[in-house]
């Protein structure tokens, strides 16, 4: 089993669903798409063994992925969704206690000495946040920007809580199962989603309830691979997402695509796919 499918808990979701061991989940014999992807599910330079099954959150990836040549896929639909389904009332509060803005800043990754550091103008960006949002804001960050001082009392000198819901794990090491089921908890006591690029985080939370907006800085990530196109290309591709009021229906129906809605699987079935059903 690849690493990154353990991150954020995905693999262990996945286990609990199909009934199985959920703290040590079996091998998956295939690469699990950990993160909403602009390209066929992966970063351009991933190396995968040849034969490997490659399993998409969705359909476009998989289209992309066979525009490059590149086989075996099958797509099973976004973790989120299955968590998201057995946990149907997991910080459920009624609609009209909904209420604040969920704002997750465009985080860097593990990357050490190659890169994975964002650079950007956070005093510009909290002058728009404070400009747009009329209710309370709660800043999400991931663990390598609220590990950096200069980046996370600046939030919070701007009086918004500043948050963050731990590491997604590396190399089977320091991976909080309980990643997502934190971010369902608290993505539905929220009115909006918001962040400064489009990311897993405005899918995750509209999903689940949240208006989402895309505004802001983007911010610039140290060692970007350009063969994603960058942020022009997101932008074309997905203008309904970005804004500071986008239309909820337009957001949601892409929501349901990215996600994989429509291909999320029974346990069974999913068993099947995965080989996890036990021999006699």
């Amino acid at each position: 089993m690849h690493h990154h499918n353990h991150y954020y808990g995905q693999a262990h979701i996945l286990a609990r669903y199909c009934g199985l061991n959920d703290l040590h989940p079996p091998r998956m014999r295939g690469y699990l798409q950990h993160g909403w992807n602009v390209a066929c599910g992966w970063n351009p330079v991933h190396e995968f063994f040849d034969g490997a099954w490659r399993y998409t959150w969705s359909d476009p990836p998989r289209r992309r992925g066979h525009s490059l040549g590149r086989r075996n896929y099958h797509v099973i639909g976004a973790p989120f969704l299955y968590l998201a389904d057995m946990e149907p009332d997991l910080g459920k509060v009624p609609e009209e206690e909904r209420s604040g803005t969920l704002w997750f800043l465009f985080h860097g990754w593990e990357g050490g000495g190659k890169g994975g550091k964002i650079e950007g103008d956070h005093a510009r960006l909290i002058s728009e946040i404070k400009e747009t949002e009329t209710e309370q804001v709660t800043i999400s960050l991931y663990y390598t920007e609220f590990e950096r001082p200069e980046v996370r009392r600046a939030y919070e000198k701007a009086g918004f809580e500043v948050i963050c819901f731990g590491k997604r794990g590396w190399n089977y090491e320091g991976t909080d199962r309980r990643f997502l089921y934190k971010q369902l908890e608290t993505f539905r006591r929220f009115k909006r989603v918001a962040a400064n690029r489009l990311s897993t985080a405005i899918f995750f939370g509209t999903a689940v309830g949240c208006q989402p907006a895309v505004y802001g800085d983007p911010m610039e990530l140290e060692g970007d691979n350009p063969l994603f196109g960058g942020q022009a290309r997101i932008k074309r591709l997905w203008p309904e997402m970005h804004g500071k009021d986008v239309d909820l229906a337009a957001a949601r129906a892409t929501t349901d695509v990215e996600l994989g809605r429509s291909y999320v699987m029974p346990p069974a079935e999913l068993r099947m796919l995965f080989d996890w059903n036990v021999r006699d």
